[in-house]
């Protein structure tokens, strides 16, 4: 499994308006917090990480949480985890629905805002709540995340990006507090791997994107990296086709996306398969590796 896809690359740039207004609010208010959490899609670590994080959190105790690691292979989760930390960055993988991770996040957040909170107190403050922001681009599973945390609905969700949009700040009990952000993309994506990545998951809105394209580098890569998830998926027997286009013509045979005169509806074939995907009907997926050697992955940031 390599970072790389072998294919011709559709060009993706998505940076909408709010995407802007979302950078000012987190640098505005960035001094406002102990520790950033940022939060990273398990499939997809190096793809869905933003580069511009770095520069704008200035310093800032940093956590790395791995979300929807239930939808992750699970070995190569672990090796993201150690790789962190070989980093000196915290890290943990978490699964925001079912509350896996939950208690260790909150654990490691407290433990890297201590030094700052005893601080305030040794210089005669009262003791307050650790105060958290948690970065995230759009559809990273960010507000599911909140609610788990806080025990409610107070954060919207939604399964499409851009819908957490204006600040605001949630207790979490005693302590923690919470300033939640919109989610973030950076303006120009300068690996075209990450931006396709991106689309697969639903991280870029499909409105935005060549769904054809996109659907057919998909197939492509998990006929290479997991074709028996394929064949599972859609009960395919034998070699898989080479080409994407009679992959997913095969694919929507077997799922009877058909019109008249027996046609494939390649559109709704499309539609199924990258539903099936974002909703872990393929298996646990990671279609980022960590790097082998220490620092590589930093090139990106």
């Amino acid at each position: 499994m390599e970072n790389t896809i072998k294919t011709p690359m559709p060009q993706i740039q998505w940076y909408p308006g709010h995407m802007k207004k979302a950078k000012d609010i987190i640098v505005n208010n960035l001094k406002l917090v102990d520790v950033v959490i940022e939060l990273l899609d398990a499939r997809i670590p190096y793809s869905s990480a933003n580069p511009m994080l770095q520069e704008i959190i200035a310093g800032k105790p940093r956590l790395v949480a791995l979300n929807k690691s239930d939808l992750a292979d699970g070995k190569v989760t672990k090796e993201w985890v150690a790789y962190f930390r070989r980093q000196g960055i915290p890290a943990v993988a978490v699964d925001a629905p079912q509350g896996r991770g939950i208690k260790q996040l909150v654990s490691m957040t407290e433990e890297l805002a201590k030094p700052m909170t005893d601080k305030l107190v040794s210089k005669g403050a009262k003791p307050r709540a650790a105060r958290v922001m948690i970065l995230g681009i759009p559809n990273v599973g960010k507000s599911s995340l909140i609610n788990r945390l806080a025990g409610s609905n107070k954060a919207k969700t939604a399964d499409r990006p851009g819908v957490t949009r204006a600040k605001q700040w949630i207790r979490l009990g005693g302590n923690l507090e919470l300033l939640d952000t919109p989610g973030i993309l950076w303006p120009k994506f300068e690996d075209m791997t990450a931006g396709l990545k991106l689309a697969f998951t639903g991280a870029i809105n499909d409105e935005a994107i060549d769904r054809e394209l996109i659907t057919g580098v998909f197939l492509q890569t998990m006929a290479e990296m997991y074709p028996d998830r394929l064949r599972e998926r859609y009960k395919l027997a034998g070699d898989l086709p080479s080409a994407s286009h009679e992959l997913l013509e095969l694919i929507g045979r077997k799922r009877g996306c058909l019109v008249k005169g027996g046609i494939v509806d390649t559109e709704k074939a499309q539609r199924i398969v990258l539903a099936d995907f974002r909703g872990g009907k393929l298996g646990t997926v990671s279609l980022d590796m960590p790097p082998q050697e220490d620092g590589v992955a930093e090139d990106k940031k």
